[in-house]
């Protein structure tokens, strides 16, 4: 088989990425220090609540991934996995939020999209995950480049300099089930939007 075809398959989990990349990125005082000066770009400030995103099947060109922080409006840094990718296509999307509030318990606010032969589509797709798991193959995949090289995914999909990073041309998943606090896109094609709010906790998983 030519090393430029060659896939690689298997589990992706957050725990595990974690082990590779916090040593890259570990110290909460340099992650501070790097954001202040500009060298991790937060687009926004994430809310306090993490949301649940699962979908049946991804199929992603440019695909990129390393450790960074976001940060919410009290400047409280929260580490994260970003996995960016440049064109995304993705079948049943969900996507699910639980908030609690005094007097009336909980309230779920989940969206669905991406059902039949309309898949999502996304273009320079960003997700700031905690957590991250389901069935991958990947197409030409690099593990263990320098996060300030990547260049197969979006033009700004890059971590820091000496931090863990991987890519690959391609990037297939089944079963996704992720956990983040964010999730950017250039575009965001919704097809088949649905989104429903209620009492109680109905989450994607």
């Amino acid at each position: 088989m030519d090393a430029q075809e060659r896939q690689v398959t298997g589990r992706v989990r957050w725990r595990k990425f974690a082990v590779l990349a916090v040593p890259g990125f570990a110290a909460t005082a340099a992650l501070a220090v790097a954001l202040a000066q500009g060298a991790l770009a937060a687009s926004f400030a994430v809310s306090g609540q993490e949301f649940k995103v699962s979908a049946k099947s991804l199929e992603g060109e440019g695909f990129a991934q390393y450790g960074s922080v976001d940060q919410n409006v009290r400047g409280k840094l929260l580490p994260v996995a970003v996995t960016a990718i440049r064109k995304a296509k993705i079948n049943d999307l969900c996507q699910s939020v639980v908030t609690s509030l005094p007097g009336l318990g909980d309230i779920s606010l989940k969206l669905s999209a991406g059902t039949g032969d309309k898949p999502v589509e996304a273009e320079n797709l960003f997700l700031d995950a905690t957590q991250l798991g389901g069935d991958a193959t990947f197409k030409n995949i690099e593990i263990g480049r320098d996060a300030s090289t990547l260049d197969k995914g979006p033009a700004s999909a890059q971590g820091l300099q000496d931090a863990f990073g991987q890519q690959a041309d391609r990037v297939q998943m089944t079963n996704m089930r992720q956990v983040a606090w964010a999730t950017n896109a250039g575009s965001f094609k919704l097809s088949g939007l649905s989104m429903k709010i209620g009492f109680g906790k109905q989450e994607c998983f």
